[in-house]
């Protein structure tokens, strides 16, 4: 068995499943997988044979397994699920897990799993999964413990003991304290320990803590963890009742998510994708990004329909215009990567984008002159025309300036309009460059074409 684990765990797993191996065996061996071979090999499993494998052990085990696969992947078995085994698996899982993965199911789905659950847990993962991903609500968990502040120090130690299990697992630091709901203080546990045991805790608390709003944003909570070297945030609704607390862990696992999430959506990988997914569906998915390019690369093409007659008399040009596009538009991501990044730290706001375009402006006439420079020079010295050397350096020149322009600006108009500019810049700029470029290279050739004809005829 060693050595099918280290060669090939899936097929390994896919034999102690169909082989409907004891639950103990393929737990063992699902431990002896780091998370990313545990996540392949049940990749490589048939749906049914996914579904048998979570059915065959425990399950904490199972929600043990789902909290290491991919999100995306962890919902997609869930969905092959009876709902009460769904429901059971669920149940070892941080709240904001289970919310997590209820939002990656179709509504039907997760309601059928709910339903079947106690009605008091239902309804609040009901409302953790309504949050958006990127508010403190949607990261925050719900597992806290909570006293009012007219408890005793021994009140406090003896809920502690009589529900250690249950504590155990709790990722806490601090124990809270409330008036009618509402969060009054916080109780470093070490001080709850050396505090004497007839003390009230409210007179040993911390008092106003700092708190967020369900509702603040993933930027402003990675800010307030940069400011604050917290462990965590409690978190409390408009009314100022104590709802949660959200983690430091939790936030910087979001980020790191939503900025691969932003690469996807920039290369048209709107929806997650995991190549365990349905053929079919992977393909519809990429196909409805792919099929809206083609008009946008219609309009470039056009534009070299225009100028065909030019085109064929300066043939030199068909060399240089993919790369007069290619580098404008390089340069036009990476204006666009600037202001994604501002955008997500809060620096840069749609109101700002008269400023961000002004300097954007003028450090495209820098590298459009230096990139045009030695563009221009190459194209001389390969024809020896300094006039086609001046063609394709005065196209790429003002190109770069149209590019970086536009790349600074894009996600700022599409922000503003409440639209996602991870999704959408990348093809805008793409389309606009090669317009342009091909627009401006053909343009300037036409100019000087009885300069340009006798050295390339």
């Amino acid at each position: 068995m060693d050595e099918a684990r280290q060669d090939d765990p899936g097929h390994e797993l896919e034999r102690l499943v169909q082989s409907s191996a004891d639950h103990e065996v393929i737990e063992a061996f699902l431990d002896s997988l780091s998370p990313g071979d545990a996540s392949r090999a049940i990749a490589d499993l048939s749906e049914e044979e996914r579904n048998r494998l979570l059915l065959s052990i425990d399950p904490d085990d199972a929600a043990d397994l789902l909290g290491e696969i991919p999100e995306v992947q962890a919902s997609d078995l869930l969905e092959g699920l009876p709902p009460d085994s769904a429901a059971a698996i669920l149940e070892y899982l941080p709240s904001d897990e289970k919310a997590d993965l209820l939002g990656g199911l179709e509504d039907e789905e997760a309601e059928a799993i709910l339903s079947v659950m106690e009605p008091e847990a239902a309804q609040a993962l009901r409302a953790l999964k309504d949050y958006p991903r990127d508010v403190a609500g949607g990261l925050m968990i719900t597992e806290l413990i909570v006293y009012d502040e007219s408890a005793t120090v021994t009140d406090v130690i003896d809920d502690l003991r009589s529900h250690a299990d249950r504590y155990r697992d709790y990722p806490i630091q601090y124990a809270y304290v409330t008036s009618h709901e509402r969060l009054v203080g916080v109780i470093p546990l070490r001080s709850l320990l050396l505090a004497p045991r007839s003390q009230k805790i409210g007179s040993i608390m911390i008092r106003n803590p700092i708190s967020v709003e369900n509702r603040i944003e993933l930027d402003t909570l990675r800010e307030l963890f940069t400011r604050h070297e917290f462990f965590g945030f409690p978190v409390i609704d408009a009314g100022g009742q104590l709802v949660g607390t959200v983690l430091r862990e939790a936030v910087d696992e979001e980020l790191q998510t939503r900025a691969g999430s932003d690469y996807q959506k920039a290369q048209g990988i709107v929806v997650e994708e995991l190549r365990s997914m349905p053929l079919l569906l992977r393909s519809r998915r990429r196909l409805s990004w792919l099929t809206l390019n083609i008009p946008l690369n219609l309009m470039a093409a056009s534009i070299i329909a225009i100028y065909q007659e030019t085109l064929q008399a300066v043939i030199a040009l068909a060399v240089f215009l993919p790369i007069i596009s290619d580098m404008s538009g390089c340069s036009g991501n990476q204006a666009v990567a600037v202001s994604m990044r501002e955008l997500s730290l809060g620096i840069a706001r749609p109101s700002d984008i008269v400023r961000i375009w002004l300097k954007e402006v003028f450090l495209g006439l820098i590298n459009g002159a230096a990139l045009g420079m030695i563009m221009g020079l190459v194209a001389y010295l390969w024809k020896g025309n300094a006039w086609l050397g001046l063609v394709v350096g005065g196209a790429l020149c003002i190109n770069t300036v149209v590019a970086v322009s536009l790349g600074g600006t894009i996600p700022l108009v599409l922000k503003g309009l409440r639209r996602d500019p991870a999704v959408a810049s990348g093809p805008l700029l793409t389309t606009v460059t090669d317009l342009f470029g091909f627009f401006l290279a053909l343009s300037f050739a036409s100019l000087c074409m009885t300069r340009l004809v006798p050295a390339t005829g």
